[in-house]
């Protein structure tokens, strides 16, 4: 596996024209492209590991800087002054243009010698929220795969799903103090006769369970067991071999 940075040009980018997006080329040094989008800690110590693990089972892997209108590489420690950070941050995103700049890492990524056999997009928090956003969007009609953990715009968007034309996976907390089991039910009714849609919920894990380097939100079983899902989707609709 290799790594390296890409610059991302969009006409708002300033006197440096754009934002970097990182890189993660499998072994083989080819395979789909996956758009990793991170959540509020930014290009983090564990979105590098997720990245890291990703390319391990052979997609290249591209990850953008979405606070780079803010504060350009920006990566929180996963504590509590970590999180303060992060929440005051992300109030001040745009959540438009930080859609804007995926579908553009997107297009970015798909255009790489690299990247043979489709794209997909996998979002945590935030992320997940800009995925499941890109995937409606037409700029995302080219995406063979989409996964969405805990995102939290996804309930107040449900009719989103009718935009989205390749199979999503979402996967939520049941104890999420961030989104609420009622919230996650809307997305439930949403999803049920769609057979391109499935909703995971983990019933007693909270908010960012996943994230194993954050000890406040880890739920090592919970994340496994979502893990297994995720890593399952990706080998039915955007096989790395």
């Amino acid at each position: 596996m290799s790594e390296r940075t890409q610059k991302v040009t969009v006409t708002d980018g300033g006197v440096d024209g754009g934002f970097d997006l990182r890189l993660w080329i499998p072994e083989r040094g080819s395979g789909p492209g996956l758009l990793l989008i991170p959540e509020i800690f930014g290009v983090s110590d564990y979105i590098r590991a997720v990245a890291a693990d990703l390319a391990g089972l052979g997609y290249v892997v591209g990850v953008p800087d979405l606070f780079w209108r803010l504060n350009p590489g920006w990566a929180a420690a996963h504590d509590e002054e970590g999180l303060r950070a992060s929440l005051a941050q992300v109030t001040d995103l745009d959540p438009e243009k930080a859609a804007d700049d995926c579908a553009a890492a997107l297009g970015a990524l798909a255009a790489r010698p690299e990247v043979t056999g489709g794209t997909g997009a996998l979002g945590f928090c935030l992320g997940g929220s800009l995925a499941y956003a890109v995937a409606a969007r037409g700029d995302g009609s080219g995406l063979s795969a989409v996964l969405s953990f805990y995102g939290s715009a996804v309930p107040d968007a449900p009719e989103l799903m009718n935009d989205i034309r390749c199979p999503i996976q979402f996967h939520f907390g049941g104890r999420d103090p961030y989104i609420p089991r009622d919230r996650v039910a809307i997305v439930e009714e949403a999803a049920a006769g769609r057979p391109d849609v499935e909703v995971h919920v983990q019933e007693e894990a909270g908010h960012a369970f996943h994230n194993f380097y954050a000890p406040m939100f880890h739920n090592p079983e919970a994340g496994r067991t979502a893990w297994a899902l995720a890593v399952d989707f990706l080998r039915r609709h955007l096989p790395a071999v």
